[in-house]
């Protein structure tokens, strides 16, 4: 199907087979990534990855609202920073089995679309697109609860099996990429374009 929010997509390729081992631990394993991970986007030092080291949202509300303007390098930092966020989840939710790389895309393929501010985006929209997208957060609530356990039945499926059920891959896979159309429309500030209600 041809992606009719080309603003933020995620694909994850499904991987034929799943070390047992690495799956066992995946989360000691996972434990010096997801902290490097904190590091940049401030979450340990308390910043809630709103500015600093973060996802620069308030920057980058500000720049729009003031300037009209989304600073290129604020979104390649946004950009790569996502692109590294999206290979520890799914390291971390046993989607790949590759070690999350600092650099190279490896089997994670996320894309981010640069906005043209002057003619896609209103001044005064970041101000309420949080808020407008709180029956998106609502949804995803739920679906993320059910990704939890879709991937402790999965866990148990790589130890028994060493394989991930390639349906559970693709919606854990839909849930995320839904998570990140949200994420571009409410706090990327991506686009002004309301995110579809669908996996």
């Amino acid at each position: 199907m041809e992606n009719d929010y080309p603003y933020a997509d995620l694909s994850i390729e499904y991987p034929e087979r799943t070390d047992r081992l690495t799956a066992f631990f995946r989360f000691f394993l996972a434990l010096p990534v997801m902290i490097l991970f904190g590091l940049l986007t401030g979450a340990y030092a308390g910043k809630c990855g709103l500015a600093g080291g973060g996802f620069l949202f308030l920057p980058v509300l500000l720049a729009i609202l003031l300037r009209n303007k989304y600073p290129r390098v604020w979104f390649d930092w946004i950009y790569y920073l996502s692109k590294f966020g999206m290979r520890v989840i799914s390291y971390l939710f046993l989607l790949r089995d590759e070690y999350p790389s600092i650099e190279d895309e490896q089997c994670v393929k996320l894309t981010l679309r640069y906005p043209d501010v002057e003619s896609e985006l209103h001044r005064g929209m970041p101000l309420v697109k949080w808020f407008l997208a709180i029956p998106h957060y609502v949804v995803l609530f739920f679906l993320f609860i059910a990704v939890l356990f879709v991937t402790l039945i999965a866990w148990f499926a790589i130890l028994f099996t060493g394989k991930y059920p390639r349906r559970m891959h693709e919606f854990t896979v839909d849930v995320f990429r839904w998570g990140l159309r949200v994420n571009a429309y409410a706090f990327l500030l991506l686009t002004d374009k309301y995110p579809p209600f669908r996996l």
